[in-house]
């Protein structure tokens, strides 16, 4: 064990090291960064770190929390670094394949739940389809919540699949739970009461000036969408009306700023808009359409 790592062989020590090292590369989340890496390489839990600080650690641990602290002073989100992200309540594992789930994406899903609740009562069960599922967070989430559905998760990404089956059988919610693999519609069959999407939505040139930690690590073709960043919605709002039942919705997440341009995209296809949501930050994130 080299001389840093003797200074640090107690958990409290190790958090303190690390917490103090993204201070002074003045990242703005150094408190909870260093909290979530030592508590996964570790096994800690947040009362350890009250109770428990003195804790003497094993070498592997403290070398396995070393190399993920330079990975982070480097740009990788934490996240990225441990694999997993917790959404809705859900723990969803993460791969080069996936973005990583947003609170900005529960607006989402509290838009459509309502709905499908609605159609549950309705009839015995409610059929969805998440185009672009990425990790399946709002698949797998929207299944979670209402046991009465079933669905399809599309996305072109194998590695998107992979996650999302994995993700599923974590939650329970497997044995309700297609993965399809295809270029949004192009193998997708039948008709759905829910098409939920949350597509690319950033305009391409903007890509390029996002912060290092979204533009070198999440995967490019999940954030660009287009030039204007509304190519994904053109395809979902001249499409989704053959893939839904009568009295179907298509629900999806949006860019800030985006909503009257989409409207109108959706307009021009036969849609009303019919519900909005708006994240944390206050901005409009989430809308809903029916024929």
């Amino acid at each position: 064990m080299t001389n840093q790592e003797n200074m640090m062989n107690t958990l409290g020590q190790l958090l303190a090291h690390v917490r103090l090292e993204l201070r002074q590369a003045e990242i703005d989340s150094a408190e909870l960064d260093a909290r979530l890496l030592v508590q996964h390489y570790t096994g800690a839990t947040l009362t350890d770190f009250v109770t428990r600080s003195d804790v003497a650690l094993e070498q592997a641990d403290v070398e396995n929390v070393l190399v993920a602290l330079q990975r982070r002073l480097t740009g990788e989100p934490v996240h990225r670094i441990i694999g997993e992200r917790e959404f809705y309540g859900l723990n969803f594992k993460l791969n080069a394949d996936t973005l990583e789930p947003r609170p900005d994406t529960e607006a989402l899903i509290g838009l459509v739940l309502p709905f499908l609740q609605q159609q549950v009562a309705e009839k015995s069960f409610v059929d969805l389809i998440d185009m672009g599922t990425g990790t399946g967070a709002i698949a797998v989430t929207l299944l979670y919540e209402v046991q009465q559905a079933r669905g399809v998760a599309v996305d072109i990404a194998a590695g998107a699949l992979q996650a999302a089956r994995i993700n599923a059988k974590a939650a329970g919610v497997s044995s309700r739970l297609a993965v399809l693999q295809s270029d949004w519609f192009e193998a997708v069959r039948g008709k759905y009461d829910l098409i939920v999407s949350n597509p690319p939505y950033i305009p391409a040139k903007i890509v390029l000036e996002l912060d290092k930690g979204v533009k070198d690590f999440d995967p490019r073709r999940a954030l660009d969408g287009g030039e204007d960043g509304l190519n994904f919605y053109r395809s979902l709002a001249a499409r989704s009306a053959d893939y839904l039942h009568d009295q179907g919705m298509i629900a999806i997440e949006i860019g800030a700023g985006q909503a009257p341009d989409i409207e109108a995209i959706f307009a021009e296809h036969g849609f009303r808009l019919t519900g909005e949501a708006e994240d944390l930050g206050g901005h409009k994130r989430a809308l809903s359409f029916q024929r």
